[in-house]
């Protein structure tokens, strides 16, 4: 790696197979300075031009780590899928270095305990996160489905009947059920803002936030 100076926006990505690469170029859209690491050559070739810099290396290994001068990087990511043990030992690696904030693709409830266990900030298990979205989007009102870490979520849902015809300040969602109705998007039109006098339709789109029992138990309602 060059010797240049680190900015906010830059992130270290190790693992450039499918979750790995989604996750970096995505992030190069965006405007950020993108480091990928991959022990595969080949794949690493795949990649030169596309995202700042590739480097060919393998991230389980300290030497590589401190090569890249990962501690640099406010943000990495990890996406290697092909080795529990491998993705240990990276994560390991950037905790040992001090990055600040460490993402990872984790592929079973162990791998996540282990990952937590030794200090990752964000663990993420692409299948089992998909798998439960589209469950809450099957079984119910709702049409989008976002669940954070500490059990809160925000959802795109169509209204219960208790609340068409009558503004959110008759209908008492927040009250009655603990969540808040934060959008509002009729036919036809933008989102808006909800407010109090905002009116409910039966053909509108309610953007719900609050913990995701409540919601459950809203979206339950006919």
């Amino acid at each position: 790696m060059s010797p240049r100076s680190t900015s906010q926006s830059d992130v270290l990505v190790i693992g450039l197979g499918r979750f790995g690469a989604a996750a970096a170029m995505e992030l190069r859209r965006l405007g950020h300075k993108v480091v990928g690491v991959e022990r595969d050559a080949v794949l690493a070739e795949r990649f030169l031009g596309s995202l700042t810099q590739v480097i060919h290396g393998d991230g389980s290994d300290p030497a590589v780590i401190r090569d890249v001068k990962a501690a640099r990087f406010p943000i990495a990511v990890i996406g290697i899928g092909s080795s529990i043990e491998g993705s240990v030992l990276a994560a390991a690696n950037l905790v040992d270095v001090g990055v600040p904030d460490i993402w990872c693709k984790a592929m079973s409830v162990e791998h996540a305990r282990i990952l937590d266990r030794i200090g990752v900030h964000h663990i993420v298990r692409p299948e089992s996160d998909t798998g439960r979205r589209v469950a809450h989007m099957a079984s119910g009102k709702l049409q989008d489905y976002i669940e954070f870490e500490d059990g809160f979520a925000i959802v795109k849902m169509r209204p219960p009947q208790e609340s068409v015809g009558f503004t959110l300040e008759q209908s008492q969602i927040r009250s009655k059920y603990g969540v808040t109705v934060i959008g509002v998007k009729s036919p036809g039109r933008d989102f808006t803002y909800a407010v109090p006098s905002t009116k409910v339709s039966a053909h509108d789109t309610l953007i719900v936030s609050g913990p995701t029992g409540l919601i459950e138990r809203l979206a339950a309602r006919p």
